[in-house]
């Protein structure tokens, strides 16, 4: 089975001054040009290969754990060999990637992935000179970095797209695949929005264009010379190219690049809020009428805790931005600066609210994970045998705990499993199975297909829609 073969080399970033390369191509018609030759002239001056001398015992312990060893991208990353942010390529100390100049006094863009752990950094120009470089700062969170050298001023530079790229249109990428610099190779837009299970900050573009190992932090173009995107990943099942790519997208790019150039570090709002996705069985459980917003599983001690938000709310608006779905939230609120106050639309028991809450500033933390044998327990509605929490070690004073699930019934289908602790059913705290059977007996007696069930799996609660029929 095909799965992502890593971030590859490095990335792009926006920003403008003097001479800008973005070709003046007169407007695209209806049929495919017969080539990108003008295209590439004026752009690839400002792309540039990326060599880094890392010392891997300086990466921190986080970075080493981005990828959870024994995972299945950790174990597909070691079958092919593909290098892991945090994990040295065999036998080497240097990693490669690509880069693009976004101003004319030399800030480069690239992916945090291709400078992380760098002690030296190279970057060769498309004429062959070559220049030390400095790191401005970087974010993990998108996978972008900025670099700077020493140069004359009224350096080659390329500008963002303003506008999204459409699917279907031409675009070609330039980069250092395998060292190869100034490689140029072309395709369409495949889709747009793509979720790849990375950070939520991130709505990839897929492109159809070959892009290899080195590529990464390289520039995506439009045909006008635009830079559309960073290539970022790929989907292989090899480790090269399968022809599915993913970029991160030019607006993405130009507010992370701005927040690096000013202050080095990204800041990003947050209010608190761990969502889950409004699937049909949770939407028909809470008598919604679709499956748009973001569902409220569980809060942290934080503005939206403070100001009203509870457990079990759908949140819909964010200001006049009706959301789709809880990384729509994520990328929305993180765009806000800490301090602004704003409006969120939600429905709570199928009642429309509207609450203001006050930007924080967002902090990554790590969640407490701990797992315990089953004791025996009581059988239950639903295939269900369960214990009170209290009578489990560690499990808490709340709720029931999972002892097992029989396969053909609700609970299984609903995606319950052993080890996940029920806290509430419908809105209601329960404590004991007789509290449950009581609970899904008054749902099939009001002609109910679905409950909503709040569980907490490995320190995180969540909202699981189970059917009762």
């Amino acid at each position: 089975m095909a799965l992502f073969s890593a971030m590859m080399g490095a990335a792009l970033a926006p920003v403008g001054t003097k001479r800008a390369l973005a070709a003046e191509v007169d407007a695209v018609g209806a049929t495919a040009p017969i080539g990108f030759a003008e295209v590439i002239e004026r752009v690839r001056p400002a792309v540039v290969g990326i060599r880094v001398k890392t010392d891997q015992r300086g990466l921190d312990v986080e970075r080493r754990q981005s990828i959870p060893p024994g995972s299945l991208l950790d174990r597909f990353f070691k079958q092919f060999g593909v290098q892991i942010p945090g994990d040295p390529l065999p036998g080497s100390d240097v990693t490669v990637g690509s880069g693009f100049l976004v101003s004319g006094d030399g800030y480069i863009v690239t992916n945090e992935h291709v400078i992380a752990g760098g002690i030296e950094i190279e970057v060769t120009m498309d004429d062959g000179k070559v220049h030390s470089a400095k790191l401005i700062g970087g974010d993990p969170q998108t996978d972008l970095a900025l670099i700077r050298i020493s140069a004359p001023d009224d350096l080659p530079y390329v500008r963002f797209a303003e506008a999204e790229p459409r699917i279907g249109e031409w675009v070609l990428a330039i980069g250092n695949p395998f060292g190869l610099g100034g490689t140029v190779t072309a395709g369409i837009v495949s889709a747009r929005g793509r979720d790849i299970g990375e950070e939520p900050y991130n709505d990839f573009i897929q492109i159809d264009a070959p892009v290899n190992k080195g590529n990464s932090g390289g520039p995506t173009f439009n045909v006008r010379g635009e830079v559309i995107g960073v290539n970022t990943a790929i989907y292989s099942s090899s480790g090269g190219s399968m022809g599915v790519a993913f970029d991160v997208p030019a607006e993405t790019v130009r507010s992370v690049v701005r927040q690096l150039r000013e202050k080095g570090h990204v800041t990003r709002g947050w209010v608190g809020v761990y969502l889950q996705e409004v699937t049909p069985g949770i939407a028909d459980a809470l008598n919604l009428k679709n499956t748009r917003g973001a569902l409220v599983a569980q809060l942290d001690e934080g503005p939206a805790a403070r100001q009203g938000v509870e457990a079990g709310d759908v949140i819909t608006f964010v200001n006049d931005h009706e959301l789709k779905n809880p990384r729509d939230f994520a990328r929305t609120v993180a765009a806000i600066a800490p301090g602004t106050v704003i409006n969120l639309r939600l429905l709570r028991n199928a009642q429309e609210m509207s609450l203001d809450v006050t930007v924080g500033e967002h902090s990554r933390t790590a969640n407490a994970r701990s797992e315990e044998q089953p004791e025996p327990g009581e059988k239950s509605a639903l295939g269900l045998t369960l214990a009170p929490a209290r009578s489990i070690s560690g499990a808490g004073d709340e709720g029931v705990v999972i002892l097992d699930v029989k396969p053909g019934r609700g609970a299984l289908d609903g995606g319950l499993q052993v080890g996940d602790i029920i806290v509430a059913v419908s809105g209601r705290g329960i404590s004991t199975a007789a509290d449950l059977n009581s609970m899904v007996d008054e749902a099939r007696a009001r002609a109910k297909r679905t409950i909503l069930v709040r569980i907490k799996r490995a320190g995180t609660m969540s909202f699981v829609a189970v059917p009762i029929t």
